[in-house]
């Protein structure tokens, strides 16, 4: 990346690899939440299940961007840190 523009293959492959993590990870919160609620844990399993959503809200968003990315309109992708 520079500052006249983007590696728009590097980008994409970079952010499947983060949308690979959050699936583990969402797929441990889901796991995790399940224990809870077996567990009688009702404020943890609903917290976990959230956090879980949210993850599958956020990797939404970053198909979309991958979309984005091959489409015509990749100049209107913008990255932010967060």
């Amino acid at each position: 990346m520079c500052e006249h523009g983007i590696n728009v293959e590097q980008m994409k492959l970079a952010v499947g690899q983060s949308d690979d993590a959050l699936a583990m990870v969402q797929q441990w919160m889901e796991q995790l939440h399940h224990l809870a609620d077996h567990g009688h844990r009702p404020e943890t399993s609903a917290a976990l299940a959230q956090a879980s959503v949210l993850l599958g809200e956020t990797r939404a968003k970053l198909e979309t961007a991958i979309d984005a990315l091959e489409g015509d309109n990749g100049d209107k992708v913008s990255v932010e840190r967060v």
